[in-house]
């Protein structure tokens, strides 16, 4: 593991926060998840736009200069094929219930080997269950933030593992399927692709937006309309997207076979085309 907080590298164990940081009394962080594929960590710009945007929503320091600069030293140091890189902003100390002031604020970041789905996981494609809880946005104004309070992931995460799928889909009241816990969600209908809209629940993912523009490049239409669960087991195909593992197909739902189609083969060669390019 590599560990960085406010630009300085420290041995993990060694690594400290203070007991009355916000990320420890409140949760009150933001954060994202990047990849880094030989010491290059991927779509940095789209990922720190993100945080930006979210830090200035919500009054959270966010040096982007010093962000960059650490990134780019973590990445120097990297030594395993594929890392998982995850950035955490926390507002710092506090006293009491006020804000602290913008000069107490941190930025963590670590490091760990991660693995990429292979080929033969790609083709067998991942098994998903529903989600036991609901998907909660306290700030649902704001739906484009990743916030470090994550409980509600986390548990139906925990939920799909018990079950022995690799993800667990979020069900509205209204028997809307939104996401995964750790994804977004896209199916194809009749040779287009559906996604649900980004709005109060669903995160505007940034391998979500690569999809769509790759679609997009190979003349594939995207319409980001409901789906219904009816809808996501009748659809052609179904897979899922997020920065660690780009694009995985889905060919079971709460054990029932689904999809099985392969236009996902055309996006995902697409995909890791555009990202590519970006991190030259």
């Amino acid at each position: 593991m590599i560990v960085n907080i406010d630009g300085g590298f420290l041995e993990p164990e060694e690594a400290r926060l203070p007991v009355n940081d916000g990320s420890i009394m409140f949760g009150e962080t933001l954060f994202e998840t990047l990849k880094a594929r030989d010491r290059k960590i991927l779509l940095v710009r789209e990922h720190l736009d993100r945080l930006e945007l979210a830090a200035g929503l919500l009054g959270f320091s966010c040096e982007r200069k010093r962000i960059e600069s650490a990134l780019e030293r973590t990445a120097s140091r990297l030594s395993a094929p594929v890392s998982r890189v995850r950035l955490t902003l926390t507002r710092g100390s506090f006293i009491g219930l006020d804000f602290p002031p913008t000069k107490s604020a941190r930025f963590i970041i670590f490091a760990i080997p991660a693995e990429e789905p292979g080929a033969a996981e790609r083709e067998a494609g991942a098994a998903c269950v529903f989600a036991p809880n609901g998907r909660v946005n306290p700030l649902s104004h704001l739906p484009q933030m990743k916030r470090g309070n994550y409980a509600d992931c986390l548990y139906a995460r925990a939920h799909a593992r018990a079950k022995g799928a690799f993800e667990a889909l979020f069900v509205t009241p209204d028997e809307r399927v939104i996401e995964g816990a750790t994804s977004n969600l896209f199916a194809v209908r009749q040779g287009q692709l559906v996604t649900p809209p980004a709005g109060e629940l669903v995160l505007a993912g940034i391998m979500r937006r690569q999809v769509i523009d790759s679609a997009a490049t190979l003349g594939i239409a995207t319409q980001e309309e409901d789906l219904s669960r009816a809808d996501l087991m009748s659809a052609d195909e179904i897979f899922l997207t997020n920065s660690l593992i780009d694009l995985l197909p889905v060919t079971s739902v709460e054990g029932q076979r689904i999809g099985g189609g392969s236009l996902w083969r055309q996006l995902l060669q697409e995909l890791r085309k555009k990202v590519d390019e970006a991190t030259q």
